[in-house]
């Protein structure tokens, strides 16, 4: 409730903000959150190391070159089969793959080249039925 000031015949409301009770309610929450703070547990996540792989190479490998310019090539077991388009690409990896879902494709992309390419390529690789899809990646000591 305002106060009154009376000084004579007029009277006058004092408009002031009684601020004690928001400094008591921000100093119980100062106190809260000073004491859960410690309690709160970080995650953390493992990301994967390149490194040399401890399981036998593959015998059979089908890879995917997505160069800078955005165009397709493939290798089977490093032999280069020639270039591919976005559209053509599920259709010959079904026909590399001759019925062997389990045969891996690796994806191996230049770092020029915009993300939703690749996830064209892994998406029409998914579309092929590949079961086993990698991303390659290159050793920073090389």
């Amino acid at each position: 409730m305002p106060a009154v000031l009376a000084r004579g015949s007029r009277r006058r409301t004092i408009s002031e903000i009684n601020m004690v009770p928001f400094i008591d309610v921000m100093l119980v929450l100062l106190i809260i959150f000073m004491v859960t703070a410690p309690l709160i547990s970080v995650g953390t996540v493992d990301l994967p190391t390149v490194g040399a792989s401890r399981q036998k190479q593959e015998p059979h490998v089908l890879e995917v070159v997505v160069a800078a310019d955005a165009t397709l090539r493939l290798r089977v077991d490093g032999t280069d089969q020639g270039p591919a388009t976005a559209a053509t690409i599920g259709t010959r990896l079904r026909e590399l793959l001759a019925g062997n879902d389990q045969t891996p494709v690796l994806i191996s992309a230049d770092r020029a080249v915009r993300y939703e390419e690749v996830v064209k390529v892994m998406d029409a690789a998914q579309r092929a039925g590949v079961k086993r899809l990698g991303l390659m990646t290159k050793n920073a000591n090389r």
